[in-house]
């Protein structure tokens, strides 16, 4: 077997979550200038993930479409909600399991938490690790956040696809456009297009594959009563720090009575998605993580064939 199998097929999705305007915008620019995303040896398309959410403002219509991709709830023909229909229709649409017509996926969304450019990939598969290392070799602001075996990343639409990643950029509001964020954006969809068009060609890029993934080990809510009302906020030295380490002892929280609650944890972690708007209906203050860093030999091994 090859090392490099060829990728000519990109979907390039956005708009999974209506409200998240970034990526459903850049899909309309890429529909307007469809040469922007082919390449001689890569043929990318597009996909508005959730056309109802984004018409109407709005984050979904009934449930969240990037908690609808599970086998089980695919397979199931009772289910009577838009977003678990339309996930349905997108499976339809990029065929993932057998003939398949999509060979990555590029799906778009961006935060209310001050996650700059966070590339999330599909899984742990050897081509999806190299990418997230050349994306992070040229730029430096990026990070690569993986969340691995959870039951969140089998109902995601990225785990349609085995190949692939999610670009997750932020800080933003909900429902709005950051032309720098769009541009970073843009920037990073091309170079993953340049990237596998490279690779098509069968060409190792040089360049150094160390890595550094934070990886997620917990998510944690804010204090509640026991109506399960919040009782307690983001820290100030806390919030907007996503990706720093958080030290045990370190304020976490503050009541609205102005009391700190300190992180008890008995190790460095980097929290992210550090106050997402979104999560708040989900009972999530922030994510935990792991920093983890792949040497270049280790790398080297783990991109072997089996």
């Amino acid at each position: 077997m090859k090392e490099i199998d060829r990728n000519n097929r990109v979907a390039i999705v956005g708009g999974t979550h209506g409200n998240e305007w970034i990526g459903a915008y850049l899909v309309k620019k890429f529909e307007q200038f469809p040469q922007l995303i082919q390449r001689e040896h890569v043929e990318g398309f597009t996909l508005l993930a959730n056309p109802r959410a984004f018409a109407a403002g709005r984050r979904y219509i009934d449930k969240d479409l990037n908690r609808c991709f599970r086998s089980e709830n695919l397979a199931d023909l009772t289910v009577s909600s838009y977003e678990e229909n339309r996930a349905k229709e997108i499976c339809t649409l990029l065929k993932p399991k057998c003939n398949s017509q999509t060979d990555w996926i590029i799906d778009l969304h961006s935060s209310t938490a001050n996650m700059g450019i966070t590339i999330i990939p599909v899984s742990d598969h050897p081509h999806n690790l190299r990418l997230a290392a050349y994306l992070s070799s040229i730029n430096p602001q990026v990070r690569v956040y993986r969340w691995q075996g959870s039951e969140q990343e089998k109902s995601c639409l990225r785990s349609v696809c085995s190949l692939g990643c999610a670009i997750e950029v932020g800080a933003i509001a909900q429902g709005t456009i950051d032309a720098r964020l769009f541009q970073q954006t843009e920037e990073i969809v091309c170079a993953i297009l340049d990237y596998l068009n490279t690779v098509n060609q069968e060409t190792v890029l040089a360049l150094d594959y160390s890595l550094v993934i934070y990886q997620g080990i917990e998510a944690v809510d804010y204090p509640r009563n026991e109506k399960g009302e919040i009782q307690a906020m983001i820290h100030p030295q806390l919030q907007s720090q996503d990706y720093q380490p958080l030290h045990p002892g370190d304020p976490m929280f503050l009541t609205f009575e102005g009391e700190p609650i300190a992180y008890i944890g008995d190790s460095v972690v980097y929290p992210v998605f550090i106050n997402e708007a979104a999560y708040y209906e989900k009972g999530i203050a922030m994510c935990l993580t792991n920093e983890t860093k792949i040497s270049k030999v280790m790398f080297t091994e783990a991109l072997r064939d089996p």
